[in-house]
């Protein structure tokens, strides 16, 4: 039995790996960006949604069920069930992404004859992501068995192999067919998604390997009274798991969707013009959720590794065990979330203004930054609920919510002083409501409840750290945008402070943190806290 804790290790691991891979991503979109221009970007672009598409109804879904599963079969010892679910799986994924590879390859001429893609010339881009659809799909049982074991590594290092080689490959063979044309060019650009997945799975074969040497020490161990599962019944019983979790990935682009219907229009009602409307838009959807997705990258791998670690748990029947790691997830979520919201609050503005050139996107920025507690919450809440093997609970919430969603975008857009705020506004509902219900489910099933201490020490420690923000703001104002670099360290250190002066902090949370605890935790003793 790994410690209660453990998984920290794996989110620490995925949230590091999750950094490189946006910082990467980032370089290359202004690289890329230069090659291509914005047309060839446009072509680039047009192949993407069905290639997401594709890969979504293909393999979504499956890691967390393997994940599932394999966490299950390991903390009962029966490892040679544990690796008959990946082959089984192995096999499924291997079918169903060569024949939606094929499918999209052979098809892309009707997409474009049917008008599903406007611009012909973006017919190379969408048969050169075709291969990729194959290798995602067949990889994606690699990682959820590897992550099964609780072992983060392989994902982390897979999609770092992934993003690089992405890249350059990108770069390489759209300046290569550049002087063919744009359209030959954006077709190079999408041979990047195959390559990088192709090596990413070479990548997780390799440690895929590493693991099956390192069982065979574990042979002795074996449960021999574990009962065989058919393969129809692996199959089943993780399709059953899958399909909840791959309609929430669909629930994404669905909400997106209705947010492009709704919020422009309801902007015009709301007196702006169209292209005031548009822009507006922009802002929230190009500018604020972004911001607020990055923010929550450590509460994304939290949940990845919280899945496996709650699915050991419930196996052995250690009810308590899945009462802690709960809680310490969700502290640990409100101690990283609730600075990440009071800094993106007071600092709107300058953000708008630095990163984005845009000091009109302040509004939505700030209206959008609660958001961040809300969907670190929902992060969390719903892998605690997968993890327990209730798939179907988060997909059900995640509906509620965003019929409240749209009915507050169609209430609060179309209100003249609130405007964009009103679809920001609506948007946190959504994370909230999902968030709230899950919660709901977590107690019926575990009883376990946020404590109010949990809530509210991160909360007034933010409390704080926004005073000390503004202070500093006023201090150095004549540094406009820059003064964010003076900020940060200033808000930084307030926050860890008071929240190790409250007791939100303590010497505890600091041992159970891999890497870093101990350096933290060294220097805050020569400095004279966390005293025994």
């Amino acid at each position: 039995m790994k410690s209660d804790n453990s998984f920290l290790k794996g989110t620490l691991i995925l949230t590091v790996s999750s950094i490189v891979v946006k910082v990467i991503g980032a370089l290359n979109w202004i690289l890329l960006s230069r090659v291509l221009g914005g047309e060839g970007i446009g072509l680039y672009q047009m192949g993407f949604p069905i290639y997401l598409m594709a890969i979504t109804v293909s393999s979504a879904g499956i890691p967390v069920a393997i994940s599932i599963v394999t966490a299950e079969k390991v903390a009962q010892n029966d490892f040679k069930g544990a690796e008959r679910v990946f082959r089984v799986t192995l096999r499924l994924l291997f079918v169903t992404g060569l024949v939606f590879s094929l499918a999209l390859f052979f098809g892309a001429q009707k997409l474009i004859d049917w008008q599903f893609i406007r611009d012909a010339r973006a017919y190379y881009s969408i048969i050169a992501l075709a291969p990729a659809v194959f290798f995602v799909t067949f990889l994606a049982s690699f990682r959820g068995y590897l992550q099964g074991w609780q072992i983060m590594t392989p994902t982390a290092c897979s999609e770092i192999t992934e993003q690089l080689v992405r890249v350059v490959t990108m770069l390489f063979f759209a300046s290569y067919f550049l002087p063919r044309g744009l359209a030959a060019a954006a077709g190079g650009a999408s041979m990047g998604a195959g390559a990088g997945a192709f090596c990413a799975l070479l990548v997780l074969m390799f440690f895929y390997q590493r693991l099956k040497k390192g069982l065979k020490a574990k042979q002795s161990l074996q449960n021999t009274d574990a009962v065989q599962e058919s393969s129809s019944s692996i199959i089943s019983r993780l399709l059953k798991l899958a399909l909840p979790v791959s309609l929430t990935s669909l629930m994404l682009p669905i909400v997106a969707n209705l947010d492009l219907l709704i919020v422009p229009q309801r902007l015009e009602a709301a007196g702006f013009d169209v292209r005031h409307a548009t822009e507006l838009f922009g802002y929230l959807t190009g500018m604020a959720v972004p911001l607020v997705n990055l923010s929550t990258i450590f509460t994304a791998a939290l949940a990845i590794s919280l899945v496996p670690a709650i699915s050991e748990a419930r196996a052995l029947g250690w009810q308590e065990s899945i009462r802690h790691k709960t809680g310490v997830a969700f502290r640990v979520a409100m101690i990283v979330t609730f600075p990440c919201f009071m800094g993106l609050f007071c600092l709107a503005e300058k953000v708008a203004g630095l990163i984005y050139n845009a000091p009109g996107a302040a509004p939505a920025i700030q209206a959008m930054s609660i958001g961040i507690v809300l969907l670190g919450m929902h992060q969390v809440s719903t892998a605690v609920l997968q993890g327990m093997g209730r798939t179907s609970i988060p997909v059900l919430n995640m509906i509620a919510a965003c019929v409240v969603k749209v009915c507050l975008n169609w209430t609060l857009t179309a209100v003249p002083w609130l405007g964009i705020r009103g679809s920001a506004i609506a948007t946190v509902a959504d994370f909230g409501v999902a968030a709230l219900i899950n919660m709901y489910f977590i107690y019926k099933l575990t009883g376990y409840k946020i404590s109010l201490p949990v809530f509210l020490k991160p909360l007034v420690s933010a409390g704080v750290m926004g005073v000390a923000i503004l202070g500093v703001l006023y201090v150095a104002s004549g540094l406009g945008g820059w003064v964010l670099l003076l900020c940060i360290p200033v808000a930084a250190i307030v926050y860890g402070v008071v929240l190790t002066a409250i007791g939100g902090l303590t010497k505890e949370d600091l041992e159970s943190l891999p890497y870093l605890g101990g350096r933290i935790l060294r220097i805050g003793q020569r400095l004279g806290a966390f005293k025994e």
